[in-house]
């Protein structure tokens, strides 16, 4: 229970700065309403109502989120892979290069395709 103990405190202690910032905000914030706190935004584009039988929805926001989650989940195994490189074999080295080659397969074929332009 000692080895844990470090991580219990943490956790209380997270538990209980979140308890009292929620707290002082509800108790010392402002309290004033009005119609723009309630008004849906998103990314810095205006909202519009959306017909009922449905319409085109811009996905290039969804498409870089989904570019930067790619990029990230590299990160997290290029990580742990860079840390244990000594221990490892010849074996780890080729899987790596066949990770990062098939994500940079990936990256020029949405490069080509436009998914980074910005129009």
């Amino acid at each position: 229970m000692n080895l844990y103990a470090p991580i219990i405190g943490l956790l209380a202690l997270t538990a209980g700065f979140m308890a009292i910032s929620i707290m002082i905000s509800t108790v010392l914030g402002p309290h004033r309403k009005n119609k723009a706190k309630y008004e849906v935004y998103e990314c810095g584009v205006e909202g519009t109502p959306q017909p009922l039988d449905g319409g085109r929805i811009p996905i290039k926001y969804y498409i870089t989120a989904m570019l930067f989650i790619v990029f990230d989940i590299e990160i997290v195994f290029l990580y742990p892979w860079a840390v244990s490189y000594n221990s490892m074999g010849f074996f780890a080295v080729v899987e790596m290069i066949l990770f990062i080659a098939t994500v940079f397969i990936a990256y020029i074929y949405v490069l080509r395709r436009g998914g980074l332009n910005w129009e």
